[in-house]
């Protein structure tokens, strides 16, 4: 198959899978049989693009022209390459874990869960392969849709609440501030197309360039800055495998990875560091990072706490890429990899404890780690991932980082990642702790008890040993980084 071909492939498969799931849904076998053999086939497109793209290939696919100048159209350059890789395969994962929770708990509406989750990768590889900001958007807002029936998948109060949060917050930034940020670009540029160095030329004024990447970050509210960060703890609500689509899979990384594409892309490294508007950008990540992870460390709901972590990392990314040395850039991208494995484990983690002990707060594990040991011994790879600690993958990408912000002095920045990491540490290693070195506890919460299902200890082994061996062998991720450095 041509690149194009293979784009095509995985943008319709997904969506072609969706439509056999609902026709399968009144047989679970089968409707599972045909979610798994969808992300196995999607994963092998996204596989067969990557030689074209390490070799320098940038495979295209033109569908057609929306306006004068402006294409619904697809590139894959090397960021949209990692991004679908880790997508695509985590899916496979994910679809493994849903089949032991979904049955485990006797989930109702299962056949919408899988036919939302497989429109959500349609979505999502739509944004991986997009070759202008308009094309961004539109899948963008179509994951924000797509996403919102599992978000307020149980129909209750509490998941209808949720789903209000996380919608509001999510269009309204897009529509508020993200919306006027592509028409200023094409009204700037006279075009919207990602490319490398940057497609605003002549430069506008600086004051022009800072308003306008002000409106791009708080735009993407996928990102996660505070203060447009509510929807993503209130999205929680949501059965664990959707938290784990939101937190690791698709809509987070959606965000970082639009970011990112922004910087790279419609403002250009260089030109934007010669404007001298991206310094508040720091500022603002650096609060978010250090604001976030004391909530976590305040927070006893242990899917809580994963939230807000989750706000404290997508943020190391905004970080280390407003900083603008190619190394901290380097961080950046490797740690969209590096935190996709390592915070889907822990949420696998989280979903196996629900559904085996019923428990969901953090002062309820005392002892567990010797009734569910796979499972906790998943959460803590996990962790040490989420710290920054060898042997895990987010040790590489904060390394990374640190020595960006080193190399350009920012000590400001270096502050911030190193008091980050000790708070990581004291809201994860007292998990760990309770569960393996403090006894059970008397009463109903220390009733007996083994492991989750059988798909969800497959599952939440396997991302956990993919958190490992992405620090042994960082070998893609790094060389699709240093590919975006290059053009």
């Amino acid at each position: 198959m041509t690149g194009a071909q293979l784009i095509a492939a995985a943008i319709l498969l997904p969506a072609l899978g969706a439509v056999c799931i609902a026709l399968a849904g009144r047989w679970p076998n089968l409707r599972e049989g045909v979610t798994l053999v969808t992300a196995a086939l999607l994963f092998a497109c996204v596989l067969a693009l990557l030689p074209q793209v390490m070799a320098g290939g940038r495979p295209q696919l033109f569908v057609l022209e929306l306006l004068p100048g402006i294409a619904l159209g697809f590139r894959v350059e090397p960021l949209g390459m990692l991004f679908a890789l880790i997508a695509s395969g985590l899916w496979i994962v994910n679809s493994i874990y849903s089949i032991g929770y979904m049955r485990g708990n006797q989930e109702a509406h299962q056949t919408r869960f899988y036919v939302c989750f497989a429109l959500a990768l349609a979505a999502t590889m739509g944004i991986a392969y997009s070759s202008n900001l308009l094309t961004l958007f539109l899948f963008y807002e179509a994951l924000t849709l797509i996403t919102y029936p599992l978000v307020t998948h149980h129909g209750d109060a509490e998941a209808r609440n949720g789903g209000r949060v996380y919608l509001g917050l999510l269009l309204g930034t897009s529509i508020v501030l993200l919306l006027p940020a592509v028409i200023a670009t094409w009204w700037l540029a006279g075009t919207l197309e990602f490319l490398p160095g940057g497609i605003l030329r002549p430069a506008p004024s600086n004051a022009t360039v800072g308003l306008l990447l002000a409106l791009f970050m708080f735009g993407i509210g996928k990102a996660a800055l505070m203060p447009f960060h509510r929807w993503l703890p209130s999205a929680m609500v949501a059965p664990t495998p959707v938290s784990a689509l939101l937190h690791a899979v698709a809509v987070v990384k959606a965000g970082v990875f639009a970011v990112v594409k922004v910087i790279v892309y419609i403002f250009g490294v260089d030109a934007l560091n010669a404007t001298g508007q991206v310094d508040w950008l720091p500022v603002v990540a650096g609060f978010t990072i250090i604001a976030a992870s004391v909530v976590a460390l305040r927070a006893d709901n242990l899917k809580r706490r994963l939230a807000y972590s989750t706000v404290s990392q997508l943020s190391y990314v905004v970080l280390a890429s407003a900083l603008l040395a190619p190394l901290s850039l380097i961080g950046a991208v490797v740690h969209i990899a590096a935190h996709a494995v390592g915070k889907i484990t822990l949420f696998f983690a989280a979903g196996a404890i629900y559904t085996a002990a019923h428990k969901t707060e953090v002062s309820q594990l005392d002892g567990i780690g010797r009734r569910m040991p796979w499972t906790m011994a998943a959460f803590a790879v996990g962790a040490l991932s989420m710290i920054g600690l060898p042997p895990a993958a987010g040790f590489v990408s904060k390394w990374f980082m640190l020595s960006g912000a080193v190399e350009i002095a920012h000590w400001p920045a270096v502050a911030v990642i190193v008091a980050s990491t000790l708070l990581n540490a004291a809201y994860f290693v007292p998990v760990v702790y309770r569960a393996f070195l403090r006894p059970p506890a008397p009463g109903p919460h220390g009733q007996a008890h083994g492991e989750a299902p059988l798909p969800m200890l497959i599952a939440l082994t396997a991302t956990a040993g993919a958190t490992i061996a992405l620090f042994f062998v960082p070998d893609v991720p790094l060389a699709l980084a240093r590919a975006l450095q290059e053009g």
